[in-house]
């Protein structure tokens, strides 16, 4: 049974996937769930992710503070929790290297499904965009070794990535665009590269944000879903805390924008997610 959602409050989201009735599987590609928001209630919340559908959530590493507490969390979740391995832009500084250095060996003793949360970030420090770039190439450079995608933080700063992705992509290079909001032209640019897909969440409930119309002219194989809890919560829980559940959400919205049963987008944005992060089906 199809139902047309017009709106989504905090009281029938848990029991919306129940309601439908429907084998709907999600997958929330990007969730920071080991840090301190979510000390308190973890369980909690994985339970109310598993109870909207969302069965697998993929954890971006920050920097080499975060790695313990990363691991934690996957090993007390391992049918649900898998995690990358990377350093983000914004924990790139003088010391970045070591901070590589720390990290590279650990992709020999563990299982990680990409390398990231990588990239470059122009919002908070430009004076580090010279390191940025050094990291951001290394780190291309273990996906292609280790035969991994990446994912990719680009925070004002499309040109600075595609300078780099022009010159180093080829047939083994894969990836996606973490939260993804750029213009018609950028999407079509990230799909010319063959290998990435983009990554939408709560910024796609957002009224004044553009990023429905830019969606009309991606279609749909190309996009997986996410959260980036704690942040960017969607429309109504919009200035709370995010959470894996809520992909739900975006999905809702995603319907309206493709015209879709909510179930056509569970089942194609999972798919997209087992492909390209080779994940058991």
């Amino acid at each position: 049974m199809e139902i047309t959602i017009s709106i989504a409050s905090e009281i029938i989201l848990p029991f919306l996937y129940n309601y439908l009735r429907s084998p709907m599987r999600f997958i929330d590609t990007h969730a920071h769930l080991y840090l301190d928001q979510f000390e308190d209630d973890i369980d909690e919340v994985m339970d109310h992710a598993l109870g909207n559908g969302v069965d697998t959530i993929l954890l971006p590493n920050i920097d080499r503070v975060s790695i313990d507490s990363l691991h934690r969390l996957v090993a007390d979740f391992p049918e649900i929790c898998k995690p990358m391995m990377g350093l983000h832009p914004c924990s790139v500084k003088a010391d970045f290297q070591a901070e590589l250095d720390h990290m590279r060996p650990l992709f020999e003793e563990r299982d990680y499904v990409a390398v990231g949360e990588i990239g470059i970030d122009m919002h908070w420090d430009k004076s580090t965009l010279p390191l940025q770039l050094e990291a951001f190439r290394q780190q291309i450079g273990w996906a292609k070794e280790l035969d991994l995608p990446i994912v990719i933080h680009a925070r004002e700063s499309f040109d600075e990535i595609f300078e780099v992705v022009d010159e180093l992509n080829d047939a083994d290079l894969r990836g996606v665009f973490h939260c993804f909001t750029g213009t018609p032209d950028q999407a079509r640019h990230i799909l010319d590269y063959g290998g990435f897909k983009m990554g939408i969440g709560g910024v796609l409930t957002y009224k004044n944000a553009g990023l429905k119309e830019t969606l009309k002219d991606i279609p749909i194989e190309h996009i997986v879903l996410e959260t980036d809890a704690p942040y960017l919560s969607p429309v109504p829980f919009r200035g709370k805390r995010n959470e894996s559940s809520y992909v739900l959400q975006v999905a809702i919205e995603m319907s309206k924008v493709y015209d879709l049963p909510i179930t056509q987008v569970a089942e194609q944005t999972t798919q997209n997610a087992i492909e390209l992060f080779r994940l058991d089906g």
